[in-house]
């Protein structure tokens, strides 16, 4: 007897997802439960329980292929488990770079995943407790022993069988759907790396090599290619004279270095930027696609594109606005430092309304950044350099810097970009206003 198990329907509105990792190969003996792949949606990353126990004899798909809700994942011989190998273990993965890849991950036990307090922001919440117009539960004694065992409560599932009759396969994806929603708050972006970015493959010199775009870095490609498509960008590039920001930033790091924290220059340009948004609030704001509308926020959530082994990320800070600029420098490299080793919480990663991108410290005298979708404008910093500039009719040596913003023209015209970008220049060639702002 053959048992084919396809995708289930992991999440409302999701029709396809990209298979990440399998944990079994064919030949291998699976359990009723036990998990079999892992993959990825827009909404989260999660593992698949196979509902019946067999002998895997078809796998369907190759890790990063994106297949489509009821495809079929694979097929099991039920009526030869005597002669299977044992249980299959999550396979290792390949480390590329041993000092920048996480430790491999196991398939954890085949048992549902608790929640034993309230989670915010819940993610379709309705699918786990949804309303039944009867109170009679359709299900059969060995649908039952299965939920009793995983811990389901039959009244808060929906069946799809007949006449509404609970199966097997609505308990698993219903454990499925508890497990994302219980993701969404506990875990941290370590749980979702899977590989190191393609681009950093090693190719031998004389050899071709072909490298699947997979896990995180199909995703930044994705976000990038929907940003570009959807926002007509424009760049818009100043010079700035950041003499008097050195000096102020040199003058007050021994200060912030006896209190812990490491001052950058980013918290100066944050609260410029706060300053700036006061007179310009539409760059602080977010599209709606959907509505074609745009929402002017009243925080200000600047993310900071971070580059990571394991590719980019953009961690957030919040509320800008009402901290001071040694509590905004210490936020800032805690945040990003535990971005760096996959420790920051997904909810650390979301909520932004405008988004800083520096290479200032690689080089490079401007850039023309990609906006970070659906915010509506991104800024580029760039490196502090000495050049001669005239000052008074006389040469002499400057720190200068490039401001290169790029806007979403749908929204914001070349003329309101240019004084944006004008006032901002104002308060960083004269920072010392920027220490009346002590939140």
């Amino acid at each position: 007897m053959t048992y084919n198990f396809e995708l289930p329907e992991v999440g409302e509105g999701v029709i396809e997802a990209e298979l990440v990792q399998w944990f079994v190969n064919v030949g291998d003996q699976v359990s009723d439960g036990q998990p079999i792949c892992e993959i990825m949606t827009d909404k989260a990353t999660m593992e698949i329980n196979c509902p019946q126990s067999g002998l895997v004899t078809e796998r369907c798909g190759d890790e990063g292929d994106v297949i489509a809700v009821h495809t079929k994942l694979i097929a099991l011989d039920q009526s030869a488990q005597a002669n299977a190998k044992p249980t299959a273990k999550a396979p290792v993965v390949e480390k590329a770079n041993a000092q920048s890849l996480p430790p491999a991950r196991k398939a954890p036990e085949a048992k549902p995943t608790p929640i034993t307090k309230p989670v915010a922001p819940v993610v379709e919440a309705q699918r786990i407790t949804p309303t039944k117009t009867t109170d009679k539960v359709l299900a059969s004694p060995a649908t039952r022993l299965f939920a009793a065992e995983k811990g389901c409560d039959l009244a808060a599932i929906i069946g799809t069988g007949k006449g509404g009759r609970i199966t097997k396969e609505d308990v698993l994806r219903s454990l499925n759907v508890v497990k994302e929603v219980a993701v969404v708050e506990t875990e941290t972006i370590e749980d979702k790396i899977i590989a190191p970015p393609a681009i950093q493959a090693s190719v031998k010199f004389g050899e071709d090599k072909i490298i699947k775009i997979v896990g995180l870095r199909r995703k930044i490609a994705e976000k990038m290619v929907e940003s570009v498509q959807r926002a007509p960008h424009f760049t818009y590039v100043d010079e700035v004279d950041v003499t008097e920001l050195v000096a102020l930033r040199t003058s007050l790091k021994g200060i912030a270095k006896e209190r812990g924290v490491k001052l950058t220059y980013i918290p100066f340009i944050m609260k410029a930027l706060v300053s700036v948004f006061r007179q310009f609030p539409t760059v602080n704001a977010i599209m709606d696609e959907k509505s074609f509308s745009v929402t002017v926020r009243g925080e200000v959530n600047i993310g900071i594109a971070t580059d990571t082994p394991q590719g980019l990320y953009v961690p957030v800070i919040k509320n800008v606005e009402s901290k001071s600029i040694l509590e905004l420098a210490a936020e800032i490299a805690d945040l990003t430092e535990r971005t760096r080793n996959g420790k920051a919480k997904m909810n650390e990663l979301q909520g932004g309304t405008f988004t800083l991108t520096s290479v200032g410290n690689i080089g490079g005298r401007f850039a023309t950044p990609i906006i970070n979708h659906p915010e509506v404008a991104i800024l580029g910093v760039n490196q502090i350099h000495d050049r001669p500039m005239v000052i008074n009719g006389e040469i002499v040596a400057r720190k200068m810097m490039y401001l290169s913003p790029s806007f979403d023209h749908r929204i914001l015209d070349g003329a309101v970009a240019a004084r944006f970008t004008s006032a901002l220049k104002a308060i960083l060639e004269n920072p010392a206003q920027l220490l009346l702002e002590l939140r």
